[in-house]
């Protein structure tokens, strides 16, 4: 693809792959609505549910070292086909036996296929787009991921909740999302490695990028997964419970890049910090609210989606900002491994909490998390300067996939030769 290849035409080209994304990404999210609704109607207890909830993203985490070796394999036609067979059939097999023990297999069966699917998706994604750009590739991308997620909570409505109908509607968009993305003419990506995963050196270059990452996954993930448990456990009716969900997704879409460009221009720090403790101010005011106004969740949770769902791109231009531009996606790809672990634990915490203090207690999890961080952040912001605003990266709007996605990343492009360029070894951990 020549250099004078515009936006336009790329996107045309490309529109194929994103479509199927977005279909892949809607059985997704509607799949986590129907399991937390379906789960609640099952008397599961919300420890259970964070449990099969947790069982996802770990095999999300392990597909994200196993994938990579079954790709370089047999090859990516090969393995996006077998792990496309095998994610289309998961739904299915939810729906024939409502048993946690079983579902928590299945789930992280799910998260294993699903990570792969992404790495082959990204990797195609990286293959076509022109290094120029890549950038605004990644943008569109993301927004694909969002609006796509935002959408799966509405199909809750249709047909019925409690049956077949839902688990068979995340099946047919499994299975459709394969035809556009099977349909695009495609050369072979280049190989994709497993991300290295040092938590000295990540430490080293910045303990509070890894607490936000690790922070943000213990949020995100408990959102997923237990939020529709959350609001029909407040008296929401369906359309309310879709209503909330999408919402806060649309929220976290919205309010990502506005608070990213303030921190470009700011202590990064202090941003994350008032992120964090206004999300916790949230969060409770949600709790309190509750039992008054159930409809006034969702302006809230619009705003708390806004916010949680900024940490992690917070995170990651923090890191950037004083790490060699040249190894972004080395540590990105520790980040992002950080976020899926917080992914996986936080469920089965939210469920206990759940569990002892009942279904609003979500918010209560949410507030707990946001203000530990909030404090942490605070306190590391005596270790060390400000990174000169002349010197920061800019911040871009990051969302879940894989680590082929950070190729991408149009940080990732830049050239080296700033103070924020030099070794992390030589900076104060920040």
């Amino acid at each position: 693809m020549s250099a004078a290849t515009g936006m336009g035409p790329l996107l045309w080209r490309l529109s194929t792959l994103l479509s199927g994304v977005g279909l892949l990404v809607v059985g997704v999210g509607l799949l986590f609505s129907v399991l937390g609704l379906r789960a609640g109607v099952a008397e599961f207890s919300s420890i259970t549910l964070g449990l099969v909830t947790s069982a996802y993203f770990m095999g999300f985490v392990v597909g994200t070292y196993l994938c990579p070796a079954v790709i370089r394999r047999v090859g990516h036609i090969r393995a996006f086909a077998a792990m496309a067979s095998l994610a289309s059939t998961m739904p299915i097999l939810h729906a024939l036996w409502v048993d946690p023990w079983f579902w928590g297999v299945l789930r992280l069966i799910t998260g294993m296929c699903l990570v792969g699917l992404y790495i082959v998706v990204e990797s195609w994604l990286n293959a076509l787009a022109p290094s120029e750009h890549r950038g605004k590739l990644f943008a569109v991308y993301m927004s694909v991921n969002f609006v796509a997620l935002a959408v799966g909570q509405w199909l809750i409505l249709v047909g019925d909740r409690l049956g077949f109908v839902p688990f068979a509607l995340v099946s047919v968009m499994f299975s459709f999302a394969l035809l556009p993305i099977t349909m695009t003419p495609v050369d072979e990506p280049e190989p994709v490695q497993a991300p290295r995963l040092s938590l000295r050196k990540l430490y080293e270059a910045s303990p509070m990028g890894m607490a936000a990452a690790l922070a943000s996954g213990l949020i995100t993930g408990a959102f997923y997964g237990m939020g529709a448990l959350f609001a029909q456990g407040v008296g929401f009716s369906d359309t309310g419970v879709a209503s909330f969900l999408a919402a806060t997704i649309l929220g976290g879409a919205l309010f990502q890049w506005p608070v990213g460009h303030y921190s470009d221009s700011h202590d990064r720090r202090w941003v994350l910090a008032w992120v964090c403790a206004l999300g916790s101010g949230v969060s409770g005011a949600a709790y309190l609210l509750t039992p008054l106004s159930g409809m006034a969740l969702i302006p809230l949770g619009l705003l708390l989606g806004g916010l949680m769902f900024a940490i992690y791109g917070l995170a990651v231009a923090h890191v950037n900002d004083v790490i060699d531009s040249t190894r972004l996606v080395e540590f990105a790809g520790g980040l992002l491994l950080i976020h899926g672990v917080g992914a996986a634990i936080g469920p089965t915490l939210a469920g206990g909490v759940m569990d002892q203090l009942g279904p609003a207690s979500l918010m209560l999890y949410f507030a707990a998390v946001l203000g530990v961080l909030a404090l942490y952040t605070l306190h590391r912001l005596r270790a060390a300067a400000a990174v000169p605003t002349e010197d920061k990266a800019s911040f871009v709007v990051m969302g879940g996939g894989s680590q082929a996605v950070l190729q991408m990343d149009p940080r990732s492009l830049s050239e080296p030769g700033t103070a924020a360029d030099a070794p992390s070894s030589n900076l104060p951990r920040r």
